[in-house]
């Protein structure tokens, strides 16, 4: 894996970000609710929040801050109770690298932000772009299916073979060997890797899929206060390579912040907000500035019937795919209790054994949603935990936390 290097500092990065929008994607309209909120902000008159350290997070009962340059403490939009919740299951796991961050979808306010390292440097894995995308990225390839091609949750594809690294001879539609089909919804749901190569290689290309993962912020840091590298997305122009790339095998990356914010996006119908985490900043006890702004609009990353479309795929994950058994029990009863969850998991490992990443990105209540989730969890060849079972924790604890009827705490 590369490594992490310099990165912008926010001010410049942030700029960048919106100096390419138009360029990543300009040819959908934002609303005009959402236009009036993503319109010219006033000059700033917040203090620097350079330097804001996330690593020294100060969890109190009632708040959360993190110390800033002068003298100055950050109090953040973190829920107490969740923070602490989340970060103590990366504990007690010793889990060797994960990272998990929680964003209210019509807000993108920031609730929880953990980040551990069992061993070695403590890095925040939050802001990282190392992991591979895996099969996160079909939620971009699906986006770009629906966008482009006019495909739906609904289209079926037939297909043999593809349980792991897609072959030639798998790619070819052959009505003698392909002995099952399944629709989008359900490839997504159970990551079917074949149904994703399949239906790229014949409808979509290399640009198309391109754009739609530069709409979804592929390819630039996310707007935040801390410094984040960006996901990257290499597509091959081999076919083979491109349909593998489709399916999630490799050429692209995502840190946590980004998956939770490809999670917000899609939650919010198609519409990408700030996220943002320092609410106010004091010295010593006086609160020297307060952010009251609304939210701030980012860009529209694909169109609302998308969003929707992709909504129905990503329930099928939860519902009987790749994460029912982390979102439900032994006797099928689920962990949270009237509420669904849309998500996508993701799953690749190093070629020589040595990490094996695991992902959720998702969001709940589904038909109506409140907050987006994505976490990462490297493990090692011996492993405890993966992360849709950091995820389904992590939405207990919220969902605990707004009393909601039947969902307990982890």
């Amino acid at each position: 894996m590369r490594r992490f290097g310099s990165l912008m500092g926010f001010g410049a990065a942030l700029g960048i970000v919106l100096a390419l929008v138009p360029v990543v994607r300009g040819n959908i309209d934002v609303p005009a609710p959402l236009r009036k909120l993503a319109g010219k902000a006033p000059a700033p008159t917040a203090p620097s929040l350079d330097g804001i350290d996330l690593m020294r997070l100060d969890v109190r009962p009632s708040k959360v801050t993190a110390p800033l340059p002068g003298g100055l403490r950050a109090e953040l939009t973190l829920d107490p109770v969740v923070q602490r919740t989340v970060r103590a299951e990366m504990e007690t796991y010793r889990i060797p690298r994960a990272g998990v961050v929680m964003i209210e979808v019509k807000t993108g306010r920031v609730i929880a932000y953990a980040s551990y390292v069992a061993e070695g440097e403590k890095v925040d894995v939050n802001v990282r772009a190392e992991a591979p995308a895996a099969s996160i990225f079909k939620v971009v390839t699906g986006a770009a299916l629906v966008e482009k091609a006019g495909l739906g949750s609904e289209t079926e594809q037939c297909y043999h073979g593809g349980k792991s690294r897609i072959q030639p001879d798998e790619l070819t539609d052959d009505p003698r060997r392909d002995k099952w089909c399944a629709t989008l919804g359900i490839a997504m749901g159970r990551s079917i890797n074949v149904v994703f190569a399949r239906l790229a290689q014949k409808h979509i290309t290399p640009e198309d899929l391109t754009a739609v993962g530069g709409a979804f912020g592929f390819g630039a840091p996310v707007p935040f206060v801390v410094q984040n590298q960006a996901p990257e997305i290499k597509l091959p122009s081999d076919a083979l390579e491109f349909a593998r790339a489709s399916a999630g095998f490799w050429h692209t990356t995502l840190s946590p912040l980004a998956g939770a914010a490809l999670a917000q996006t899609v939650a919010n119908g198609g519409v990408t907000l700030e996220p943002r985490i320092v609410t106010s900043v004091a010295r010593d006890n006086d609160v020297i500035w307060k952010d009251d702004r609304p939210p701030r609009v980012v860009r529209r990353a694909v169109r609302p019937e998308t969003a929707v479309e992709l909504t129905r795929m990503m329930q099928q994950t939860v519902d009987n795919g790749s994460a029912f058994k982390s979102f439900h029990d032994s006797a099928g009863k689920a962990y949270l209790p009237g509420i669904a969850v849309a998500g996508k998991t993701g799953t690749l490992g190093e070629p020589d054994g040595s990490r094996l990443y695991t992902w959720f990105v998702g969001f709940a209540p589904a038909e109506a949603p409140v907050i987006a989730v994505s976490t990462l969890v490297v493990n090692t060849p011996s492993w405890q935990i993966k992360a849709p079972q950091l995820a389904r924790d992590a939405l207990r604890a919220y969902f605990a936390r707004q009393g909601k009827k039947g969902v307990t705490s982890p």
